[in-house]
């Protein structure tokens, strides 16, 4: 038997590959298909299945593509309603894959319809626990992602009482040698407080996470709803789609319309500009939302655009536009993208430079933004006149940022700056906006 782990830095996303006996069954497997493929060819091994611990949210799957091209069977709880070909998964379920067998624990908290998969190794003896987003290293799963999204919602209390008894009757008798593979780590919107490490066992879990502790359910129910993240806006769209089957990778990105280098957009087009800063800043479209090349990429388009837009992304090179396509892919967002282009023309529009000194010596002649999230304002904060809008409001909420002054906006490092202020300027034409950039860290030094 082996098990190996597919780490995706971008989403944080961990996928697995089971292999016994020439036999292999992912668990949670992203977008682009070739990674498990080429680790079947490469062990001589054949996908047979594919399980799916419930209809994600921050990643589309490519389990329909698995059955459709190596009739790989998928398992996935009965709950789900999946509109695909597939073989229900639920509590008591099991099957054999070589000579380990597989069997599901209905694990709901993360979502209603959530399960985990236990390996029981040749002897019959609980090896591996492949515990999607219901238990991570060193937190759980959040419970308010299924509101309103999936074959089943529920609200956020009620998911985090269903946790609370899956912890308690599900997760804790087990062995502490267990291994546990969850399906994230750290940077993963799907919990707040995850740890860097990629797996873990039962014992480790007892001893160091919180939700092990001996709490009552109330206690429990309020630890795990307090302080989680935002909820992105393609996660509802990533939840639907995962519950159909996504289209097949390959396909779906080559029909990505690519457009001639230099062309001109249309007037009014959402164009979501992905070069560097001093690119940027030497000339873009007007209205452009800049939202760079990054480790977090995907997450911070499908949180400032909507599953209900079109855009057009602009690139510096074929080969980034390339590397971005994919990226958007991995949360299903290639089907929105209206044209793909590399350095189209009407880039007149300049960025603003920035005179940190005048700022330093009056920082009242300006309005300052801080995008960060309402926990990083509230436990660090770095200016005290500061607004604090979330970047993932930001579109929505630019028209209440007063207008006298010029402003100024700020995050934590300067990535999501960028985008900010961009943002701002696009919502707000007449106003000069400026970007505190990296800067930034001169101030935190002084407030911390």
């Amino acid at each position: 038997m082996n098990i190996q782990q597919f780490y995706d830095e971008g989403l944080a996303h961990a996928s697995y590959a089971i292999l016994s006996e020439g036999k292999v069954a992912l668990v949670d497997p992203g977008r682009n298909p070739q990674q498990y493929s080429d680790f079947a060819q490469a062990t001589n091994a054949k996908i047979v299945a594919v399980i799916e611990t419930h209809p994600h949210a921050d990643f589309v799957s490519s389990h329909l593509e698995f059955h459709k091209n190596e009739d790989a069977k998928i398992y996935v709880s009965r709950l789900v309603g999946a509109e695909y070909p597939h073989v229900g998964f639920d509590e008591g379920d099991s099957f054999h894959l070589g000579n380990v067998t597989l069997h599901a624990l209905h694990t709901p908290g993360h979502s209603p319809d959530s399960i985990s998969i236990l390996l029981k190794d040749e002897n019959g003896k609980d090896h591996a626990l492949f515990s999607g987003d219901t238990l991570f290293i060193g937190d759980l799963g959040r419970p308010d992602l299924r509101e309103k999204a999936g074959n089943l919602t529920a609200q956020r209390e009620e998911l985090a009482k269903m946790m609370y008894h899956t912890v308690q009757n599900k997760l804790k008798p087990l062995a502490d040698d267990v291994l546990v593979f969850p399906a994230h780590g750290a940077g993963s919107l799907c919990g707040k407080n995850l740890s860097d490490a990629r797996q873990s066992t039962i014992g480790e879990q007892r001893a160091t996470n919180w939700a092990f502790n001996d709490l009552d359910e109330k206690t429990f129910i309020d630890s795990l709803l307090q302080g989680q993240p935002y909820i992105p806006k393609y996660f509802g769209y990533d939840v639907d789609m995962n519950k159909k089957g996504a289209p097949a990778y390959q396909r779906s990105i080559s029909q990505v319309s690519i457009w001639p280098e230099g062309s001109t957009l249309p007037t009014d087009a959402l164009v979501i500009d992905t070069r560097n800063k001093v690119d940027f800043a030497a000339g873009h479209i007007a209205g452009a939302i800049h939202i760079m090349n990054g480790g977090k990429f995907e997450t911070w388009l499908g949180s400032i655009v909507g599953p209900e837009e079109k855009f057009f992304l602009v690139a510096g090179s074929s080969t980034e536009l390339e590397i971005l396509i994919a990226k958007a892919a991995k949360i299903g967002y290639e089907q929105l993208i209206k044209g793909a282009v590399v350095n189209p023309a009407e880039m007149t529009e300049k960025g603003i430079s920035f005179d940190l000194e005048a700022f330093k010596a009056n920082k009242g002649h300006y309005t300052i933004v801080d995008i960060r999230s309402r926990d990083e304002h509230a436990t660090a904060p770095i200016f005290e006149e500061a607004i604090n809008i979330p970047l993932q409001e930001l579109r929505e909420r630019a028209k209440e940022i007063p207008t006298g002054k010029p402003i100024v906006v700020h995050c934590a490092g300067g990535y999501r700056s960028a985008a900010g202020s961009s943002i701002v300027s696009r919502e707000l034409k007449e106003t000069k906006v400026l970007d505190l950039s990296e800067a930034i860290k001169e101030f935190q030094l002084i407030a911390h």
